[in-house]
């Protein structure tokens, strides 16, 4: 006879219970690890913490994009075209993806900092967890959970996630990317091809040429990997560059087509070309140096060109905390997966990522052009994932070989002497935590480069568990300053100001402090509802930098002199750059005319143009010189103030200062 063990009575009944629909949610499927779920939980809440709670302590932040956003919620065509005011004179100096997002989200829920601010947090915990699900297909749980709790943390992430620059869609639709080209490599299928090449087509509309920095390592990653032989990934590596190249430029093709009359100037280019602007500022002369205007570069803006200065007083606070730990993670990866074949999936991610890095990095550290700290978060899922990656395999390599403890170790002690370098910047910011950092980092590298087999693996993982909670405590101290802190303008940056000394990684240039001011600036909130910071000058916590554009501001009483005089006109007034402008579209909701676009320097409109607005009653008030007369910086700004101060009347409002506004309803060409 057979016998029959039956379970204890209530184990079947308990375990289904545990695999009822919220405890799946909890703990994943019956074949998945307990540990799974909660750990990809709690580093998703993490990312949504730092980068949604107290959202709004920017205000507007950008107040360019910002404007364009509202312009997007009152117009449809502005929301196209990506223009900076609803009645689209000219347009951002950036293609419209990102303003587009922000401009549903204003339409939908009103003209508020939360609605602007709203999309980019989103896309930073979506970047998260698609940068968790693609690092755990090529690697694993571990590695992936790692990859995204650095990936949440990292100081650069969380300012740009709390920004509305458009780097924070940028990155999320290349993680993306990133995700369909794993898909494509396991499966072989060219639809996973078509949509990562759609992926960084889109990262393009949001930010032109800075999204192809990742083809490089995308190509060469599907060539190594992807199945079949040489003709078919061949054949896929031409799909995707049809691909990229139809979803990259339609928009920059349509707007060239139409008619420069029919449509708003194009911002930022210098012959109302969308195309000029790809190529020029916005594109070649990013690399090498040509200004907005065919000038110099801003190369200013993040101290020296070299190999280091991804480590300098600007760049080091924002990316530099574990970079030498995702180069040796990516060296140990490579070595250790040397002898796998071409379709092992932990080879094609350390070749992904770590192209990734390599190109970004080397682009930021030696262009020379206009470059800002915050462009490096797109480097941030490469250092991520690279660290999730080489933490893992080390530890198993250590498991077999002294010298993968030793290169463990070595990652967690140049990563705590990275963050005491870092951190001894600013001494009186988290006194102590610098030392304490390097101190407890240094104890537990040494732990893990010991063998310790007597005493069991027990003093290895607590060393791990240290060295891992150490290492963040740098970019946490970073990110707990920058969620408090309101920032405004350009050119933001995470953590403290770091003064600049020249040093290491060779800096040069205000550290975190900005590029210099833009103008007189105005008080916190002053006319713009639910603001709380300046949208011109150094900003809130004088670490801004440049505004939402070059330019002044206008009073209150002007402000609501133009409400109050508008009549019929489209535009409420217009005046010399976009500082002001943003400024006062944001104030009002009224349209404004940037003369000159972003930095004034916009060859339009011309003199007989701005006439023609004048005479039809489109336009019937000028602010000039940010409320202190006449300004501007080319021959072209210089003749249109000379027929506005000698055809039209000064605007006196009783205070006693020159308001800054002309009247030019009574002017005639």
């Amino acid at each position: 006879m057979t016998s029959v063990t039956l379970p204890p009575v209530g184990v079947r009944e308990t375990r289904e219970d545990l695999r009822a629909p919220l405890a799946r949610l909890l703990f994943g499927p019956l074949d998945q690890a307990a540990w799974i779920r909660p750990a990809f939980l709690a580093v998703t809440a993490v990312a949504s913490v730092v980068y949604l709670w107290g959202l709004t302590v920017s205000g507007f932040a950008n107040t360019y994009y910002s404007a364009a956003a509202l312009a997007g919620s009152q117009s449809w065509s502005a929301w196209f075209f990506g223009s900076f005011d609803a009645a689209n004179f000219i347009t951002i100096d950036k293609p419209p993806l990102g303003t587009m997002l922000m401009g549903l989200s204003v339409r939908l829920f009103g003209l508020n900092s939360l609605a602007v601010l709203l999309p980019e947090a989103l896309a930073g915990v979506a970047t998260v967890v698609v940068l968790y699900r693609v690092v755990r297909r090529s690697f694993d749980p571990l590695a992936a959970t790692i990859a995204a709790g650095v990936m949440a943390l990292t100081p650069v992430a969380v300012l740009i996630f709390r920004y509305n620059n458009p780097d924070a869609i940028l990155t999320l639709l290349l993680v993306a990317g990133a995700g369909a080209l794993v898909r494509a490599i396991e499966t072989g299928r060219l639809r996973w091809v078509v949509l990562a090449a759609t992926f960084v087509g889109l990262a393009f509309d949001a930010k032109y040429l800075q999204a192809y920095l990742v083809l490089p390592a995308f190509a060469l990653t599907y060539a190594l990997a992807a199945p079949g032989g040489l003709r078919r990934r061949f054949a896929g590596l031409v799909v995707a560059a049809v691909t990229v190249l139809v979803t990259s430029l339609w928009w920059v093709v349509l707007v060239d087509l139409i008619a420069p009359g029919s449509r708003p100037y194009i911002g930022g280019s210098t012959t109302d070309s969308a195309v000029q602007l790809l190529l020029g500022y916005d594109g070649l002369g990013r690399i090498f140096g040509a200004g907005r205007d065919g000038g110099a570069g801003g190369g200013g803006f993040a101290g020296t060109v070299g190999i280091l200065r991804m480590f300098n007083e600007r760049f080091g606070g924002q990316i530099g905390w574990l970079i030498p730990f995702a180069l040796l993670s990516l060296g140990s990866g490579l070595a250790l997966r040397r002898r796998s074949g071409r379709r092992d999936p932990r080879l094609a991610g350390y070749v992904l990522w770590g192209g990734w890095l390599l190109v970004h990095g080397l682009v930021f550290s030696f262009m020379s052009g206009i470059i800002h700290t915050y462009y490096t978060v797109a480097m941030a899922p490469a250092v991520a994932a690279l660290i999730g990656a080489g933490a893992v395999d080390l530890w198993r390599f250590r498991a077999r070989s002294t010298f993968g403890g030793i290169l463990l170790a070595g990652g967690v002690a140049i990563s705590a002497w990275m963050s005491y370098e870092l951190l001894g910047r600013t001494p009186d910011f988290a006194p102590g935590l610098a030392i304490g950092i390097l101190v407890v980092g240094l104890s537990a590298a040494v732990v893990l480069a010991l063998s310790l087999k007597a005493a069991g693996r027990l003093p290895s993982i607590v060393a791990a568990g240290v060295a891992g909670l150490v290492l963040v405590a740098g970019p946490i101290a970073y990110d707990l300053d920058t969620m408090a802190t309101a920032h405004a303008g350009g050119d933001p940056s995470a953590g403290p100001a770091v003064a600049a000394t020249g040093g290491f990684g060779g800096g040069t240039g205000a550290g975190n402090a900005g590029s210099g001011a833009a103008g007189p600036g105005f008080s916190a909130g002053q006319g713009v509802p639910g603001g709380t910071g300046s949208a011109t000058g150094a900003g809130v916590d004088g670490r801004a930098g440049f505004g939402g554009g070059p330019g002044g501001s206008l009073s209150q009483a002007a402000i609501d002199f133009l409400v109050t005089n508008r009549g019929s006109a489209t535009w409420l007034v217009a005046t010399v750059s976009s500082g002001t402008a943003g400024q006062v579209e944001l104030a009002t909701g009224a349209p404004v005319m940037a003369m000159g676009g972003f930095s004034g320097t916009d060859p339009t409109p011309t003199l007989a143009e701005l006439q023609s607005y004048i005479a039809s009653g489109q336009l019937r008030f000028v602010a000039v010189g940010g409320g202190g007369g006449p300004g501007g910086n080319s021959s072209l700004t210089a003749e249109r103030n000379t027929w506005i101060s000698s055809a039209c009347q000064v605007v006196d409002l009783g205070t006693g200062s020159s308001s800054g506004l002309y009247d030019c309803q009574s002017a005639a060409p």
